[in-house]
């Protein structure tokens, strides 16, 4: 349509106003009040659709990187900084949204334009389309090479951008630590050093596509001059009529825009391929943690670990080594150890948060890297020592591994873990918690996350030190009540306490990654003395009556 307008000028300038044809004119005016309009309402009904599709493409790639990132290992969040995560699935896909809504469309149109003028000019008048294509060449070669320097710009920016998130994150986590330490300045220097960078870099960013807009904004003005010199020339020696100039100079001005937006338009090109590129780094990861196609029947419980090894991916030795141990259905035992000895890790295996790199791991018989990780995961109900709550209400918290749980139910989970406090918040449980539960105390916050983990009413009973925010009197009245619940549930409790270690029908040493003795509570005490050593520091640590 852009292109038909001066080809309609150029002929009514040789036609209709050459032979004074008064209708002429108006019919031509109305032609081209008519491929205007005509324009007008393909680009409105373009950009509709291109909003609509866009957006529905954004969300799904949404959904999806959501859901890659729910299925990659452990390792994975390790590695990455949360705001790096954040800023490529809210900026990044927002970013490469705009992008192909409106940038990839017109950088498309403006350049299937400019080819299409230069095409007419070629065929109208040789030798001044050919000036004007020699013309380009070095323009796009600069353009190239401006563009390159771009995109790379792009990547650190945004790069830069997710460092920042990472720092805000961090601090508004830990605010209550920044403040009781003084370093208020301390976390305002580390943030003012990462938003300077990500400032500077942007402004760096900004020049260099200044240089390109401002090149490109010029180069169509310099090229009108040129054609209306050289036309104007070429019709005074009769080689072009009258109208073949206004033809060639609108055509010119018709694409004075489009070469001018090329600027924007690639430079917003290299930020969203910069985009596309970090967003498919996450897609490109690999999920090693992936569901079997086996299912339990009639779960008991029974858990079998056979020559079990793990080592990280960082690491120079294994975690774990050689762990061979059987626990029974409705059978309770206690790992326990010195800082590092892998007690964390071993219990993060049987649920498959990370996977055995030697050995294997039984449930009733089956490696539960075979079996469906849904049913796995449902048949296990874990609590660890730093809780994880969500910002939604108490219910909502407590109700996460099973949805369909009756207020009765609820309430025996929350009197086992002693966790009545939750009837005492303003809203009892419809309250909504802060953001990781930060209103409530450490205690609180265990407390929750063990009624969570026993309401769930798993065959398997994950506790990694659950208890250790708890003062010794409410420890006592929940390590009392669990123990009803633990009756016909297998139970792996990680213990530092004496009177946790109590709960359990036997006890696993492990040191540096290797179980080293297994026996009960008062066959450990008295046969060996690094048991008692691990345990002297508690307040109890001799058997309870009857046990010897």
């Amino acid at each position: 349509m852009a292109m038909a307008i001066p080809m309609l000028l150029g002929y009514v300038v040789d036609g209709p106003i050459a032979d004074g044809d008064v209708l002429g004119v108006v019919g031509v005016a109305l032609l081209i009040l008519l491929a205007g309009t005509a324009d007008s309402g393909v680009n409105f009904a373009r950009r509709w659709m291109m909003s609509r599709i866009t957006s529905i493409i954004e969300a799904n790639i949404r959904f999806d990187l959501f859901d890659k990132l729910q299925a990659l290992q452990m390792g994975f969040h390790k590695r990455w900084e949360s705001g790096q995560l954040l800023s490529r699935i809210m900026s990044d896909l927002g970013l490469l949204r705009r992008f192909t809504s409106f940038g990839l469309l017109m950088l498309v149109m403006n350049t299937a334009q400019i080819i299409g003028v230069l095409t007419i000019m070629l065929v109208m008048y040789w030798q001044l389309g050919l000036t004007v294509l020699v013309l380009i060449i070095p323009v796009v070669i600069v353009t190239r090479i401006l563009v390159g320097h771009s995109t790379r710009l792009s990547r650190k920016v945004q790069d830069a951008t997710g460092d920042v998130a990472s720092l805000s994150e961090e601090s508004l986590h830990g605010v209550r630590v920044i403040r009781s330490f003084g370093r208020v300045r301390f976390a305002f220097d580390k943030f003012d050093e990462g938003a300077v960078r990500l400032r500077d870099l942007g402004v760096r960013r900004m020049n260099l596509s200044s240089v390109l807009w401002t090149l490109l904004e010029a180069f169509p003005n310099v090229l009108l001059v040129l054609v209306a010199g050289v036309a104007s020339y070429a019709a005074a020696a009769g080689v072009l009529t009258l109208g073949q100039v206004v033809a060639f100079v609108t055509l010119l001005l018709s694409i004075a825009w489009p070469v001018g937006s090329l600027g924007f338009l690639l430079s917003f090109a290299g930020e969203a391929e910069s985009a596309a590129t970090r967003v498919s780094e996450v897609f490109d990861s690999e999920v090693t943690i992936v569901s079997g196609n086996k299912t339990i029947g009639d779960p008991q419980g029974r858990l079998e670990l056979v020559d079990v090894e793990f080592q990280f991916d960082d690491a120079d030795l294994p975690t774990l080594r050689g762990i061979n141990l059987t626990i029974e259905p409705g059978e309770t035992v206690a790992l326990v150890g010195g800082t590092g000895s892998g007690k964390s890790t071993l219990v993060a295996l049987i649920p498959r948060l990370l996977d055995v790199t030697g050995g294997q791991i039984l449930l009733d018989g089956v490696d539960i890297r075979d079996l469906d990780l849904r049913q796995l995961r449902s048949l296990i109900g874990t609590a660890f020592e730093d809780p994880i709550l969500f910002s939604m209400s108490a219910r909502e918290n407590l109700t996460l591994g099973r949805p369909d749980a009756t207020d009765d139910e609820i309430a025996e989970a929350v009197r086992v873990a002693r966790a009545e406090f939750v009837y005492d918040l303003p809203w009892g449980l419809d309250t909504r918690l802060g953001e990781q539960g930060l209103s409530l105390s450490g205690g609180q916050r265990q407390r929750l996350a063990l009624a969570r983990a026993i309401l769930v009413g798993p065959k398997l009973l994950v506790l990694d030190d659950t208890l250790s925010a708890l003062d010794i009197h409410t420890e006592a009245e929940v390590e009392e009540a669990l123990k009803s619940t633990l009756v016909g549930v297998t139970g792996i409790v990680v213990a530092h306490r004496a009177s946790t270690v109590l709960l359990a029908d036997r006890v696993a040493m492990l040191v540096e990654g290797r179980i080293a003795h297994v026996g009960t509570h008062s066959e450990l005490l008295a046969s060996v003395p690094e048991y008692r050593e691990l345990l002297s520091a508690d307040y109890t640590i001799e058997p309870k009556l009857g046990e010897v």
